[in-house]
């Protein structure tokens, strides 16, 4: 599959006090694509030409990632919302469809709860309601145990330390091991998702977003903040075979999204559901993307 490198553009943006970098091609209404852990904009190689037919694409490597800037503060929903509203805005736009996969969603539910006016449409891939996660989490013992990372991540210095040690073999058992579609993660792929990771800080960062998950303030602060249903047309993909997170965390979608909303189950796909089903993820998003555009 062709991902036309030749026609991407690599730039940076201010927003929200720090510069992240970006992959951009095409142009009419702005499409963002938000990557997951641990990921950067190469996750999203084969839906930017696809998608750029049609829209201008914008992928950024969310802060803490591969060439954006890694503060040591920030990792909390509402301040990376800010970053992706700020990009926006700063891209010369005043709305987005939102496309987010994993952590990617997750900023994506905060900014259709939130912002709405700033969206046109929201598409989730394999990326839960940040509202009920932590309760969805800890709810039984097969949920702990297949979602063990959020707890594995929470002691600082000690993983990062850990993943050092053999940060290639740790790539491997997450991206091809846990992908049912395993063709999906070659040698070189893995190698370069090891070059963004191994950059400085990076590695420290995307965990900050797991510690912050969990730390008190965020749970004081979740606790305080209604659950308003999101009133932006909504599509979830979700792979049926997803080890990392279970497609179970769909269950009660509805209380979340006040307008009808497509969910699709994807049979023998894991969790890595743009790179592992490309096409089938591209036309989806395109029939999803081109009844939703403003005319």
């Amino acid at each position: 599959m062709s991902t036309s490198v030749e026609l991407w553009q690599h730039q940076f943006v201010r927003t929200n006090r720090i510069n992240l970098h970006y992959v951009t091609q095409g142009s009419g209404e702005l499409v963002l694509l938000l990557h997951g852990f641990p990921e950067f904009w190469y996750s999203w190689r084969f839906q930017i030409p696809a998608l750029a037919r049609q829209f201008k694409v914008v992928v950024p490597d969310l802060r803490g990632y591969n060439d954006s800037d890694k503060p040591q503060t920030g990792y909390d929903l509402d301040t990376l919302a800010q970053d992706i509203l700020g990009l926006i805005h700063n891209l010369g736009f005043s709305k987005a469809h939102i496309v987010g996969h994993g952590w990617g969603g997750m900023i994506g539910w905060n900014l259709a709860q939130k912002f709405p006016e700033s969206l046109h449409s929201l598409s989730l891939l394999s990326a839960p309601h940040p509202g009920s996660l932590s309760q969805t989490l800890f709810s039984n013992l097969d949920r702990l145990r297949r979602h063990w990372h959020f707890l594995a991540f929470q002691v600082p210095g000690v993983p990062e330390w850990m993943l050092q040690q053999n940060l290639s073999q740790f790539l491997q058992d997450w991206f091809q091991r846990q992908a049912i579609r395993k063709a999906a993660f070659s040698g070189e792929t893995l190698r370069i998702y090891q070059s963004a990771l191994s950059k400085t800080g990076a590695l420290s960062s995307a965990l900050s977003y797991y510690r912050n998950w969990l730390s008190p303030q965020t749970w004081l602060a979740r606790l305080s903040d209604p659950l308003r249903p999101i009133q932006v047309p909504t599509l979830v993909l979700w792979g049926k075979e997803d080890v990392i997170l279970s497609p179970s965390l769909t269950e009660g979608f509805e209380r979340f999204i006040a307008k009808p909303f497509r969910l699709k189950l994807i049979p023998e796909c894991g969790h890595w559901i743009q790179q592992e089903v490309p096409q089938l993820v591209n036309i989806e998003l395109l029939s999803f993307l081109k009844d939703r555009q403003d005319i």
